[in-house]
């Protein structure tokens, strides 16, 4: 019997879209020069730009002054600026908007433009050169970097700004206040500034960082300056094979479960039981999508990433993360918001 001729499909438009007068390139032109967008925002960053207008140097004469750049140069750059949603044009004068003065002011305690050191690092850069062919193979072609690599340690730098509100709001969600006695082990705890939340939040607190050795330097630095040497341990090596004790109130595990496949995860999670105390908690960051795994847009989208730097990672769901923690042994396995971040933690016990 011969098959039916198969029909093509014309998509409908949205309602939206019916109100428009035909169709538009504009997301195609959009998407295929994002990557203007990003050079543009972090010229910017590199120059000061949002620093100076925030100081009040807000005609281009003044910027350019200010910037050490050329009055033609910053003319463009603060017109695009303004296109994109960072600043406001008004007689000829420039005007960070309130999130821009907040995070991207180098005077702000918020000041987020560290992170650009690492997120639009060359090795970040390089691994989407090669997209359509991750996309063929389903992993990355990128050798895993060794644990002396010095991306790391900018990892720990540059991204620490970005993680000091979360860590005080991950602090407050698990309630460590007025916990009493406690021991955390902080799992790949990069900068620490988590375990050092906690540290700061209960003074019983005591600490063990996990992480590579040059990390490691990093967090200590930072435990200093929170006043919590004096309970905050670190431990060097691969947190999936260094003995790192036992007997923990808490386990930290922040952004690490979505660079491994589901059965490395589980592996990991009951290591970590293993080191807990009867009735002990872990508490997972993660980037969560919807089981459709297309909202929320940060989280759906941090596939991506996932996809172009690890061999195996994901934004895993929260029934993955269920069935995962699960299977560790853990229960009371939980779903928190953790805002104004896009993440949210999952939390178990033993």
């Amino acid at each position: 019997m011969t098959p039916p001729t198969q029909q093509a499909v014309r998509p409908q438009p949205s309602p939206d879209q019916a109100e428009q007068p035909g169709p538009s390139p504009a997301l195609f032109f959009d998407t295929i020069r994002a990557f203007q967008q990003s050079a543009a925002l972090k010229a910017a960053i590199d120059l000061d730009v949002f620093t100076a207008m925030a100081d009040g140097a807000q005609t281009l004469d003044a910027i350019a002054a200010r910037c050490d750049a050329s009055t033609r140069g910053i003319r463009i750059l603060c017109d695009y600026l303004t296109v994109l949603g960072f600043v406001t044009k008004q007689g000829g004068r420039y005007t960070p908007t309130y999130d821009t003065f907040v995070f991207l002011n180098r005077q702000s305690p918020a000041y987020l433009g560290s992170a650009v050191e690492f997120l639009h690092s060359a090795d970040n850069l390089d691994q989407m050169r090669d997209f359509t062919n991750v996309v063929r193979r389903g992993t990355t072609s990128a050798a895993a970097l060794e644990p002396d690599h010095p991306m790391w340690v900018t990892f720990a730098r540059s991204m620490a700004p970005l993680m000091s509100l979360l860590s005080h709001r991950l602090a407050d969600l698990l309630q460590v206040r007025h916990g009493g006695p406690m021991r955390v082990l902080d799992v790949a705890a990069g900068h620490g500034l988590f375990g050092i939340a906690i540290a700061g939040e209960n003074p019983a607190a005591e600490i063990v960082a996990v992480d590579w050795p040059s990390v490691l330097e990093v967090a200590k630095e930072n435990a200093a300056s929170a006043g919590v040497t004096s309970r905050y341990r670190t431990i060097a090596g691969d947190a999936m094979t260094t003995n790192v004790g036992g007997d923990y109130d808490l386990v930290l595990l922040t952004n690490f479960l979505h660079h491994f496949d589901q059965a490395t995860c589980v592996r990991c999670l009951e290591r970590m039981r293993g080191a807990l105390r009867d009735g002990g908690r872990v508490a997972a960051l993660e980037f969560v999508p919807d089981e459709d795994r297309v909202a929320p847009p940060v989280s759906a989208a941090f596939a991506v990433t996932m996809l172009a730097s690890t061999p195996a990672g994901d934004a895993y769901t929260f029934e993955e993360f269920r069935r995962m923690f699960g299977d560790a042994g853990f229960r009371d396995i939980q779903l928190r918001a953790l805002p104004p971040s896009f993440e949210h933690v999952i939390t178990a016990v033993r």
